[in-house]
């Protein structure tokens, strides 16, 4: 499966919150609550992240399967010395494919097209985190090529910060 990512807009904020909260609703009914139960994807909040230029989301028969951010600053809080150094990587955060397309290629072809961006801008490395849950993403990332980078608690939730060199 291939699927182009495409910058959204304030017009999409919407389809993108409410794809966020059936992918948390769904996390929550699989693995209990937990941290990957709460999102902040007002539709107010998620047109500001529209408005940033960093918002993306996949379609499919004209509705949003995928969204995710990206950015080239870091997105978390503290050092980041644990990644191996590069000088142009590129961040992934807020990844949620919507729960009636999981398991279905969504996910590895919403990477897959986050590399093919990457390569085109010339990012060389990109970064993400996953929960170190059993409702974490860490075993899916493994199998797109990510490399685990470091284990710990960001704010009372364990993540696991994973990389991929370009």
């Amino acid at each position: 499966m291939r699927i182009e990512l495409e910058q959204a807009g304030e017009a999409d904020a919407a389809a993108i919150a409410a794809l966020r909260h059936a992918s948390a609703r769904q996390l929550t009914q699989r693995y209990g609550h937990g941290a990957w139960s709460a999102t902040n994807a007002s539709i107010g909040g998620v047109a500001m992240e529209a408005r940033s230029g960093e918002l993306f989301l996949a379609r499919t028969e004209g509705s949003v399967v995928a969204s995710l951010r990206l950015s080239g600053r870091n997105p978390w809080l503290g050092d980041i010395g644990f990644f191996t150094s590069r000088t142009q990587p590129l961040y992934v955060t807020s990844m949620a494919v919507h729960p009636a397309v999981q398991r279905q290629g969504m996910g590895r072809a919403a990477v897959e097209a986050v590399f093919r961006l990457a390569a085109m801008r010339g990012n060389d490395a990109i970064r993400l985190d996953a929960f170190d849950a059993p409702a974490g993403a860490g075993g899916f990332y493994r199998k797109c090529g990510f490399r685990d980078v470091r284990r710990a608690q960001y704010f009372d939730t364990p993540l696991i910060w994973f990389e991929r060199l370009l």
